[in-house]
């Protein structure tokens, strides 16, 4: 998706752009999109996309979730709202999405696209690009102005960057992976459950979560630990995964008709994050998206922070005159806001499988959004800088710790959303000024 954006937004700019993709045509071909899990799409991706006009095309291919749904081990349930109101998160199909980027590059005229051409070998000094052509086995090589690798978390271009001198690279697997399952569309009524939120299971180290569909399905994606006592290594039988999802997750399995099917059909797959810096080689080489920051899902910011890439590099380029500045100065900007994004993704696989049901987060949580209410100019909330905004994520992460400390004292002496504003306004402003 990454590729397809920046190829497009690069045509607009009157660059002839080749597109290379390793699988079949998604919108000729019947094949899966790939990995398939629902997308949430916020404003920086939005804003990206505006970049190409495809930002108002989105709402009629998405749903908006105003908020998390939450549903406790005995089937109660209670509502926690993104942001103020008005505003909300998309739930958007990852195929559509990509089909209509692709549509888009194609139509501007200066994108080729390529595909069933994997990506085998990149130059950097030279900026050739090796592909093999899985339909007829040929190796075709060509060299180019510039190479943008956007071919994800397992990118052949960093790869090749990864041998180079003072090139930081690590890669981190979180003790948990992922399975989708789905809620088929209930007859006449469409949505099994409320359409309009992001439905979450919360339960301590794992938890269940479902996005709504756009034909009145939901795609449900549980993540939970590999090994452990409950782990996906212990449900070995049928009978151990009907057990395991009726103690669990009892109001879902009424809605989930096909679990079993899913559970066998779809693989348990793990969730890995990339940190590199720099992201360019010379002027030659600039990797975007996962192949130069792939991060877990938990923030639903991974589709949204590459498509910030896209957005800030178009700035860059129009800004510099001179590519191998322009790549060094991005490069040096952007790498520390993916390493933020990364640390607050795995922060937020906490918070959404076990802190939204605590007390004393949900009580910081409140308190937050009425400081937010007495002072707009000075407090934002950290999931609205990051979702609601397009304050650098480094920025973010810093703000949030502050924050997080400040309501930590804050509680600690008693304040809460409760208390009157004057209190919260006298307990706040020193921390303010």
């Amino acid at each position: 998706m990454v590729g397809s954006l920046l190829a497009a937004t690069l045509a607009k700019k009157g660059f002839n752009v080749d597109l290379y993709e390793r699988r079949p045509d998604l919108r000729r071909a019947d094949i899966a999109a790939g990995r398939s899990i629902n997308l949430a799409l916020s404003d920086r991706g939005l804003k990206a996309l505006s970049r190409i006009g495809s930002d108002e095309a989105m709402h009629s291919i998405a749903i908006p979730m105003h908020s998390r749904f939450l549903h406790d081990v005995e089937g109660n349930t209670s509502l926690m709202p993104y942001g103020k109101e008005g505003q909300y998160i998309n739930s958007i199909s990852r195929g559509d999405l990509n089909k209509h980027l692709m549509d888009v590059a194609e139509a501007t005229g200066n994108v080729k696209l390529y595909f069933n051409m994997p990506c085998t070998d990149v130059d950097l000094d030279t900026a050739t690009v090796s592909f093999k052509n899985k339909d007829n086995g040929e190796v075709v090589t060509k060299q180019y102005d510039r190479v943008f690798g956007t071919d994800g978390a397992f990118s052949v271009g960093r790869n090749k960057m990864m041998r180079t001198d003072r090139f930081n690279y690590s890669q981190y697997y979180i003790s948990s992976g992922y399975k989708e399952l789905s809620m088929p569309p209930v007859p006449d009524t469409k949505w099994a459950i409320d359409k309009n939120s992001l439905h979450i299971w919360p339960r301590g180290n794992f938890m269940l979560i479902a996005l709504p569909n756009m034909d009145g399905s939901f795609t449900c994606t549980l993540f939970m630990p590999f090994e452990g006592e409950v782990g996906f290594d212990n449900l070995k039988t049928d009978e151990d995964v009907i057990k395991f999802f009726n103690i669990y997750f009892k109001d879902a399995v009424p809605h989930m008709s096909t679990l079993l099917d899913d559970w066998h059909n779809n693989a348990t797959s793990s969730l890995i994050t990339v940190k590199s810096d720099p992201w360019h080689y010379k002027d030659k080489v600039l990797l975007l998206g996962d192949a130069a920051h792939a991060i877990v899902p938990f923030y639903g910011q991974g589709m949204n922070a590459g498509f910030e890439d896209v957005d800030i590099l178009s700035d860059y380029i129009d800004k510099y005159s001179d590519w191998g500045d322009m790549f060094k100065a991005y490069s040096t900007e952007r790498a520390p806001d993916g390493h933020a994004i990364a640390e607050l993704a795995i922060r937020n696989y906490r918070e959404m499988s076990d802190l939204v049901a605590d007390p004393h987060f949900v009580k910081k949580r409140a308190l937050s959004g009425k400081i937010n209410e007495l002072f707009p100019d000075q407090w934002l909330p950290l999931y609205s800088m990051v979702t609601f905004s397009h304050i650098r994520y480094s920025e973010a992460l810093s703000k949030g710790d502050w924050q997080n400390d400040v309501l930590e004292q804050l509680v600690a002496k008693g304040i809460s959303a409760d208390s009157s504003s004057d209190e919260i306004k006298t307990a706040v402003l020193p921390h303010l000024s």
